[in-house]
């Protein structure tokens, strides 16, 4: 290995924090304890100095910094990007913070560093390898991402497994063709993407339906759950299905969602399709205090074909596990929006895979094959677009296009659009437009009253509409105390919450940032002081009727997962004083009570993240922008927030220019997964010959 002062003559005027470990700890010892990085990332620093005591400071730096951006759902840390724009990258200082001028920020840490002297400090460091054999940290050849090598090895997994499912199934084209056309008899024109993603689907053992919200990706699958089923049945055979979804939220939508759907079904087509959906933590059986689940490659799954909802929620590791505890013969179907938010853990699984998917990409056998089974001319839609990459990826992927639930009178719809288009002047076009659903407050500071107004009765979208239109907090709590059963029987308790949970269901604000007055904490202690003047609840803290809360991490003993959200009611004994109960809808349509004093990590939810709002929906949705320039903000944090609304949405800023930013901005998240599953242009013939059944 090199000697460190002859690797730092390389780099000429280097930080001082870099010149030894010693000093390197203390400048992350102020990181630590101002909350730029976590105990854990300090903790790795120190463990990887008593693992390697020789290896160079930027080692050890860059472990730290991995581990950091693992923390912010990175899979990896990109040597480029941090060299790059440090502070950006890093997104520190954190919050509220950002963009401050605060002593010790990574822009001042990385100055003067170059490229190649801390890629030279990582390859002659003990603590770095290839994967093989296993080292604490993985740099591979000709690449600048770093990884933990548990992330690396996740990973790796994954696009081996997804690689392995890719070969093309034979299918009977005839009884797929006559399934189709009994599914789709009034299939739209020019062309029906629900009817080809079927289509698509049934010759792929790993497949993608993606697109926006109201394209009908339940519809869809759906009737390829009724089509694979009614041709296994001819074979003499019951498909094993199983459905899923990262939360309990997107569980229950999941699950009200296909019992509709199969009601549209011919009714000789809809035997066999279950209509039971379970998170993924139960279908694969977490074991409780450890990462690791009853079901794995030794103990597979039961299943034949598993669905999974909301798979922009799945983070890299569940992934793993999931394709891990699949049986080699099993299909799996990803069901998502790709241009949502990624994963609240690490890993941004669905935008990696489905990263091409807007243009299609399809073979000439595919689309020869789609033709003669639909009767629809995909090829001229995909000449149309442009060159495509026909990546074997884009053979199992098929992405809706057209929206059901935004019409073209619909605001929600046509700003999702403009927002994912990255042109702030759409979007601003769009808001100017006078949308009924649509209204855009800018408020003037923490304490203006509009947002006071907004909470309480739903701000200007409610004046608008009048009765029947949008709300705000103050319906919910208007209903717990209005439908209050006179007599207290679990049916009519039970009949209660669920009043009282659709109503809190009827308006949600989220928010970008966790700390300071524009991020949850802030903004949930506002508003319980708003409420509480208002007569609304009896006081702002600790336990009462009408808290709202959210789970915030999973509690196997409880059945609640994280994401789950319930509402503190006081429910009559039949002596003495009422017992505050807190009751969450479970994902088959069943209630839980719980007391608090059960419930340990809990938070009040009268604001949101965004990130924690995936999976869910609202009937009116505010979303709050915050007035300082932040990492956070990005296209789509706002196209999800802006999705979540089904009905009304209202957009609150606090400075005009950062929507204009977050616009402007993409989420990317540092991951090798995409490219791991591109076959070279030149390699693609003798890949696609080896993949045919």
């Amino acid at each position: 290995m090199a000697e460190q002062s002859d690797l730092f003559a390389i780099g000429g005027n280097l930080h001082p924090a870099l010149q030894n470990w010693s000093a390197l700890e203390q400048l992350l010892q102020r990181w630590q304890e101002r909350g730029w990085i976590r105990a854990l990332d300090l903790a790795l620093g120190r463990f990887l100095h008593a693992l390697a005591p020789d290896s160079s400071p930027l080692a050890l730096l860059a472990g730290v910094l991995a581990s950091h951006q693992l923390g912010r759902g990175h899979i990896c840390a990109d040597i480029d990007n941090l060299l790059s724009a440090p502070d950006t990258a890093l997104s520190l200082p954190p919050d509220g913070e950002f963009g401050e001028a605060l002593p010790d920020r990574p822009v001042e840490l990385l100055q003067g560093l170059g490229r190649s002297e801390w890629l030279t400090a990582l390859q002659t460091s003990a603590l770095v390898g290839s994967g093989d054999p296993a080292t604490p940290l993985v740099l591979e050849p000709d690449s600048t991402r770093l990884y933990l090598y548990r992330q690396w090895h996740y990973e790796v997994a994954v696009a081996r497994q997804i690689e392995q499912r890719l070969q093309t199934l034979p299918v009977d084209e005839t009884r797929v063709k006559q399934r189709l056309d009994e599914l789709f008899a009034t299939a739209t024109k020019p062309l029906d993407w629900q009817m080809l993603a079927c289509a698509l689907m049934t010759g792929c053992r790993f497949g993608i339906i993606t697109g926006g919200p109201g394209t009908g990706k339940t519809t869809t699958v759906v009737r390829l759950l009724a089509l694979l089923q009614s041709l296994a049945r001819d074979d003499g055979q019951l498909l094993r299905i199983r459905l899923a979804a990262p939360t309990g939220k997107a569980a229950a939508r999941l699950t009200d969602s296909i019992s509709g759907a199969i009601k549209g079904l011919p009714e000789h087509l809809q035997a066999g399709i279950p209509q039971e959906v379970t998170t993924l933590h139960r279908l694969l059986g977490s074991k409780p205090g450890t990462r690791r689940f009853v079901h794995h490659a030794d103990r597979p799954l039961h299943a034949d074909l598993v669905v999974v909802d909301e798979a922009s929620m799945v983070d890299l590791e569940m992934m793993y596990q999931l394709l891990t505890a699949l049986p080699a013969r099993a299909r799996l179907v990803l069901l998502g929006d790709k241009d949502q938010l990624a994963s609240v853990e690490a890993g941004s699984v669905l935008g990696d895979l489905c990263e091409h998917a807007e243009r299609g990409g399809y073979r000439p056998e595919t689309l020869a094959l789609l033709q003669r089974q639909t009767g629809q001319d995909v090829a001229a839609w995909q000449s149309a677009q442009g060159q495509a990459s026909v990546q074997p990826l884009a053979q199992a992927t098929a992405m809706l296009r057209h929206s059901h639930r935004f019409g073209a009178d619909s605001g929600i719809g046509a700003l999702a659009r403009a927002v994912n288009s990255g042109r702030p002047e759409a979007v601003n076009r769009v808001l100017q437009q006078g949308y009924a659903d649509l209204a855009v407050t800018v408020l003037k500071g923490p304490e203006d009253p509009a947002l006071e107004r907004l909470v309480l009765d739903g701000g200007q979208l409610a004046v608008a509409a009048g009765e029947g239109g949008p709300v705000g907090y103050r319906h919910y709590l208007q209903c717990l105390q209005t439908t209050r059963p006179a007599e207290a029987t679990p049916t009519s308790l039970d009949d209660w919450a669920r009043e009282v949970l659709s109503a809190f269901g009827c308006f949600q604000l989220l928010c970008a940032l966790r700390r300071g007055d524009w991020g949850v904490e802030g903004l949930n202690e506002r508003i319980a002081r708003v409420l509480r003047q208002a007569g609304l609840i009896a006081r702002e803290q600790g336990w009462y009727e009408g808290r709202p809360v959210l789970v915030t991490r999973n509690d196997y003993g409880l059945g609640l997962m994280n994401g789950d959200i319930g509402i503190t009611l006081a429910v009559p004994e039949r002596q003495g004083e009422p017992v505050l109960k807190v009751v969450f809808p479970l994902a088959d349509g069943t209630l839980k009570w719980v007391l608090p004093s059960r419930l340990q990590m809990i938070e009040t939810v009268y604001v949101m993240t965004v990130h924690k709002s995936q999976g869910s929906e609202f009937s009116h949705t505010a979303l709050l922008l915050p007035p300082s320039i932040n990492p956070v903000l990005t296209r789509e944090l706002v196209y999800t927030g802006v999705t979540r609304a089904s009905r009304w949405f209202s957009l609150v800023l606090s400075h005009r220019g950062r929507l204009d930013d977050a616009v402007r901005a993409r989420v990317r998240r540092a991951s090798g997964l995409g490219k791991r599953l591109i076959v070279p242009e030149q390699e693609l013939d003798q890949y696609n010959g080896a993949h045919e059944c």
